[in-house]
């Protein structure tokens, strides 16, 4: 029947526009949101089955794994991609919202992958392939939430590698730069408190900021792109940059030390 990929997130953006990709190529598409009867688009195209995932309903996830396996026997990629960034200042920020950002970034992440490794193990091969950032390596100001659970995935992942390893199975992780999706719209959750005065300027600077980071931002298409290749590439590399911003930041964030980096992006950002 083809190979099959499984993609969390893709009612809009990267997981969008990689379901749309994969399909191109000729593969089965498991395209998985929280809302599908919302979908118009992806659910006419041949060999895509659009279905509801939500990574913090555990049923949810567990009835989206029986159902592609039973429309495709099988599952040779897990895309997660699901997740939004919450920006903004700690001390304003309630708990609710703290424990939904790593609940969604990273606890879905891990409940997700956690559900397709009996089947990975069983067939002897998979690949698990996870959307971080360069904003696991690096981090932008007011993005404690955001880059602490990008920081994360990193982590995780790579100590995860060893275990697929071990069942004949792939890790892959992706560090895109900035991308042209609804990251700033309703992908972006930002929290302000204007009575904390002190922290304005900070605020101000970056949303002028993002603006134009956003304007000058890869197309998503270039990331799926990538994911296609971390997919199909047969090799044990680990890790995978997505745009030429992402190359560039990532190497000054390892050519420089930390007082030098951090003091260039507070340059940049008119902080200094």
């Amino acid at each position: 029947m083809g190979k099959t990929i499984l993609i969390t997130g893709s009612s809009s953006g990267i997981g969008r526009t990689t379901a749309r990709h994969f399909q191109a190529k000729g593969w089965n598409v498991v395209a998985t949101m929280r809302s599908p009867n919302h979908e118009t688009e992806l659910n006419e195209l041949d060999n895509v089955l659009v279905t509801r995932l939500d990574v913090q309903d555990s049923a949810s996830i567990q009835s989206a794994v029986q159902a592609a396996l039973a429309r495709f026997d099988g599952i040779d990629v897990l895309l997660n991609n699901a997740g939004y960034g919450a920006y903004g200042l700690l001390e304003a920020t309630p708990m609710d919202k703290i424990e939904r950002q790593f609940g969604v970034n990273v606890l879905g992440l891990l409940q997700t992958t956690k559900a397709v490794l009996p089947h990975f193990r069983a067939n002897k091969s998979g690949t698990v392939i996870n959307v971080s950032s360069i904003g696991g390596k690096m981090t932008f100001p007011l993005g404690t939430l955001y880059h602490g659970t990008k920081f994360a995935v990193e982590g995780l992942s790579e100590a995860l590698h060893f275990e697929l390893a071990a069942i004949g199975a792939k890790m892959k992780i992706i560090e895109p730069g900035v991308i042209k999706t609804d990251f700033g719209g309703r992908s972006f959750d930002f929290t302000n408190d204007e009575g904390l005065v002190e922290y304005q300027p900070v605020v101000a600077k970056l949303m002028q900021a993002m603006g134009a980071l956003s304007s000058s931002g890869s197309e998503p298409e270039v990331v799926a792109e990538v994911i296609y290749q971390a997919a199909t590439d047969g090799t044990d590399q680990l890790r995978y940059t997505a745009g030429a911003d992402a190359a560039e930041y990532l190497r000054n964030r390892k050519a420089l030390d930390d007082a030098t980096f951090i003091g260039g992006l507070k340059q940049q950002l008119g902080l200094e």
